[in-house]
């Protein structure tokens, strides 16, 4: 790829048109270093050609990218076993099981009983179908070629396969930006760069893992229609927009990034028939198949994030008809129609806008807003604002040279050079606001280095290339010097650079490999030493799920926070209340209120949704900083914001304003159902000599109620390392309990002597509170266990 770096010249097609003269002269006269060796030694035909010689040498290179890429993410499956991970992609096996099984037709139409009861769920209208066509659909041709294959295992390998299609679409999409060369350290660094790797790890059935292949092909495609200006690709573009579309919600950068691209061109007066062209198509071809996915409907045309394409679309067929009318218009009556218009336009523009504001269409564009009203949302972890360590984790060494190739690409503009700008500018900006989306920059900061990349290789190898003729022979020594030292200083430069690059690739793969290739299901606290070749794998998830499929009832109901929601349905195969979906934020309040509140008021709202076991997690012995008492604060909040009078965040803070689980914590967070759950016989356990009885590792300190009693709930089940503890919900008894007594035998007692004695027997008749004690026939005591009854007065008593 370095090689190729500096090897033939600029792309042609739309590039020519805004590009600098100077400098694609200066990109014809530059040859590849292969081509030129090979034009030294005087072959033809074949392979032999420069071309031919470079297909293969690009051919090869790809192939390796795709390996490398498929081979650094299959340490979860070597190092463990072939699982699917995480939370979500359980949902998403679970959906394609039910796909291959039943047909697309049945899961279109299939309602999950199993999901938020008592409401259940539409799936087929809630979800982005195009993963589960996927995988369904390889493991239907698979078949069809008597492959014998699980479907499990399709979307276990469907994530590391489809990057490689990644690697594909990225050095097409960076060749018609750059050059080839560009493109193939493009491929490169997208397939081993932990940003997208931790996205498509063997394991990780999750949108993600075919969304980013269909994100640059889009992009590819998009930038191909705008050079040519040919319906073909703009249809193409529609096509894979399309796909976009049924596999992922982020098809709304595309949407909106392309709009921008539009604007800027025209904003910059580079509007052309290309672009008119290849933006019509896209819109109104894209508006249409992204419709044609039920869950998406008519959002693109009544929601706000899709209201730019709109906008940009209608100013283009303006600026086009402007563009018709001003060679049929005299100068001043084009200049009172074009004021006119543009008055009309800045109007409704202006109202738009105050309307929209009032009704809230641009509030959740605003992560304050989110963060503040709606806890669900700010609740998640990957939408936590991005830290600086982060994005040196994702991208390495690649987040200080992809200023350099965006450098390089505004200095040499043109229209598809506009794009990648806007997209890296933007790129950062979200990724700035959000973790999770880290990875809609991952691929525009590979493209970018790899421009750095190869602008420096091409700058170095291509004059070492220009000198083809010997110097002369009456050259002086001070030039022989200059020339060595010019030699020296490019060696040390290609040198240096080819140490950050193979120490880019190590890291990148060493860091692969013990933190993003760990699966939570069957590893979840971090137990790999590196001190020794020894593993110690916690189960405790597996344990407790089997558990809950062979023990309890087939339609018993689990309620637990919403993150274990989709893993109980697909591993234990039993009816949640909510799961990671969380389209109904009202049931999950519901469900934080019951957690936040105390024994009592939560066993009303359980008896209310007929919950038979609860389930939470517990990291106090092992030390796992992600279980439920950490999230218990967002428990609170979300039920907070649907019943504010019954739970309020303050109540859970010490005065001081700490949340405290010892002996100074706040009272209502030591009786509440969530603390008496975790900590349950916990006060009598001593981790080790150096800590008292009742340690929690995880927040290190001494919990403050050691002696917790249960009335309506009893222990089920505790998995090997209290990593997971299941409660049974006790049923309502047939009558209130009675606090008895115990029965004296203390006969100094005071006695009560019935008024009607029976003239043939004197009986003295010992009563208290809790009944008949003792009888006393003359001198004789009877207890009750030792007769049965009494004749007094001929009646039975």
């Amino acid at each position: 790829a370095s090689v190729l770096g500096g090897a033939g010249p600029l792309r042609q097609g739309g590039a020519s048109s805004f590009g600098s003269g100077a400098w694609q002269r200066k990109g014809r006269r530059r040859g590849g270093f292969l081509s030129c060796v090979i034009k030294d030694r005087g072959l033809s035909g074949g392979l032999s050609q420069p071309a031919g010689w470079q297909s293969l040498l690009s051919f090869t290179i790809l192939f390796l990218a795709w390996l490398a890429g498929f081979s650094s993410r299959l340490f979860a499956v070597i190092r463990f076993e072939s699982i699917i991970h995480e939370f979500d992609p359980w949902f998403n096996y679970r959906s394609t099981h039910h796909l291959t099984t039943n047909g697309f037709y049945e899961f279109l139409n299939w309602f999950d009983e199993r999901a938020w009861y008592p409401l259940g769920r539409i799936v087929g209208g809630t979800v982005y179908p195009g993963l589960m066509v996927t995988a369904g659909l390889i493991h239907y041709v698979l078949n069809l070629l008597h492959v014998t294959v699980h479907i499990r295992d399709v979307c276990v390998f469907l994530a590391p396969v489809f990057s490689g299609l990644t690697s594909i679409s990225t050095f097409l999409l960076t060749r018609e930006l750059w050059n080839q060369g560009a493109g193939l350290l493009a491929a490169c660094f997208i397939a081993i760069v932990p940003g997208y790797i931790s996205r498509s790890v063997a394991g990780s059935f999750d949108n993600e893992g075919i969304a980013i292949f269909a994100l640059q092909f889009t992009y590819y495609l998009w930038v191909k229609s705008v050079k040519t200006g040919s319906v073909f690709w703009a249809i193409g573009c529609c096509l894979s927009y399309f796909y976009m579309v049924s596999a992922w919600g982020g098809y709304v950068f595309i949407i909106n990034l392309i709009p921008l691209h539009v604007f800027v061109l025209l904003l910059m007066q580079r509007f052309s028939r290309r672009v008119y062209i290849a933006y019509s198509t896209f819109y109104i071809i894209g508006l249409v198949l992204s419709m044609q996915i039920p869950f998406v409907g008519f959002q693109p045309i009544r929601t706000s994030e899709h209201m730019a394409a709109a906008g940009v679309f209608v100013l283009l067929q303006v600026y086009a008809f402007l563009q018709y009318l001003k060679d049929r218009l005299t100068r001043q009556e084009f200049q009172t129609l074009f004021f006119l218009g543009v008055s009309v336009a800045a109007g409704v523009v202006f109202l738009s806008v105050i309307y929209l504001t009032y009704t809230g269409w641009f509030k959740l564009y605003f992560r304050s807003y989110a963060k503040i009203h709606i806890p669900i949302i700010a609740s998640v972890s990957e939408h936590q604002p991005t830290t600086w360590v982060s994005f040196f984790f994702d991208l390495h060494i690649l987040v200080c040279t992809f200023p350099a190739g965006l450098w390089f690409c505004i200095k040499n503009i043109n229209d598809e050079r506009v794009f990648v700008a806007l997209y890296a500018i933007s790129a950062v900006y979200f990724a700035g606001v959000m973790v999770r989306l880290m990875l809609t920059l991952t691929p525009v900061v590979c493209m970018l280095s790899a421009v750095a990349f190869s602008s420096v290789f091409e700058h170095y190898l291509g004059d070492d290339m220009k000198r083809q003729s010997p110097p002369a022979e009456d050259s002086s020594d001070e030039d022989d010097r200059k020339n060595a030292g010019n030699l020296y200083d490019k060696v040390t430069i290609l040198l240096l650079l080819l140490f950050f690059y193979i120490y880019t690739i190590y890291d990148m793969i060493y860091l692969t490999s013990p933190t993003v290739s760990s699966p939570t299901v069957s590893s979840p606290y971090s137990s790999i030493s590196f001190s020794s070749s020894s593993r110690n794998i916690l189960d405790d998830f597996r344990e407790a799920y089997y558990w809950l499929r062979q023990n309890t009832d087939e339609h018993a109901r689990v309620m637990s926070w919403w993150d274990y929601g989709y893993q109980i349905a697909g591993m234990a195969n039993r009816t949640t209340l909510v799961d990671n979906n969380t389209w109904n934020n009202s049931h999950i309040a519901l469900v934080g209120k019951a957690m936040s509140s105390n024994e009592s008021a939560a066993y009303e709202i359980m008896r209310s949704l007929d919950v038979d076991y609860v389930l939470i997690i517990f990291g106090g012995v092992i030390g796992y900083s992600g279980d439920d008492i950490n999230k218990f604060l967002w428990m609170v909040r979300i039920a907070e914001g649907e019943h504010p009078r019954d739970i309020r965040e303050s109540d859970y803070f010490t005065p001081q304003g700490e949340f405290r689980v010892d002996k100074a914590g706040s009272p209502t967070l030591l009786n509440c159902l969530m603390y008496k759950m975790s900590y349950y016989r916990f006060g009598e356990m001593q981790l080790d000599f150096r800590t008292p009885p009742g340690f929690d590792r995880t927040r290190n300190a001494e919990i403050g109620n050691k002696d917790i009693k249960l009335k309506h709930l009893e222990e089920a089940f505790t998995s090997e390392h209290w990593l997971v503890r299941i409660y049974k919900v006790k049923k309502l008894e047939n009558r209130d309990r009675l606090e008895h007594k115990l029965r004296g035998t203390d006969t100094t007692k005071q006695k009560y002597t019935s008024k009607k004695v029976s003239s043939e027997l004197d009986c003295v008749l010992s009563i208290t509170g809790t009944g008949l004690e003792s009888v006393s026939v003359g001198k004789q005591v009877l207890r009750p266990s030792s007769c049965v009854c009494f004749m007094v007065s001929n009646q039975f008593k």
